[in-house]
């Protein structure tokens, strides 16, 4: 699990990363984000019914992430709010595809620090 400060948990501070957020999509992935003014990058996570209906699914995708964005956290550049929102196939892949899949988006919105 991500340490407390770097988990984006209130309903508003969603609300406000989608609506005023830049975005960045692959296969099975969108990655929303915005300068945050903070210290720390703070991550979230959108799963939704569409993807499973089953919520040992939804959880095992997040976990995934979690573990992917804990791994990549020194990469990761500061001050930014990320949201990741898994579309329906991802509950299909294996570790390793998501974890290329989230690569790769982050590469594309310029979001991995160039000095690690």
């Amino acid at each position: 699990m991500l340490p407390k400060e770097n988990r984006i948990k209130k309903k508003k501070d969603f609300e406000i990363i989608f609506k005023k957020g830049g975005s960045f999509k692959n296969s099975f992935l969108i990655l929303r984000f915005m300068n945050n003014g903070l210290e720390q990058s703070r991550f979230g996570f959108v799963v939704s019914l569409k993807v499973s209906k089953k919520a040992v699914v939804r959880n095992k995708i997040k976990r995934r992430f979690a573990e992917i964005i804990k791994a990549n956290k020194e990469k990761i550049r500061n001050g930014v709010d990320l949201v990741l929102i898994a579309l329906p196939g991802t509950e299909k892949k294996d570790f390793s595809e998501v974890k290329n899949c989230v690569d790769e988006v982050f590469t594309k919105a310029k979001l991995i620090k160039n000095n690690v």
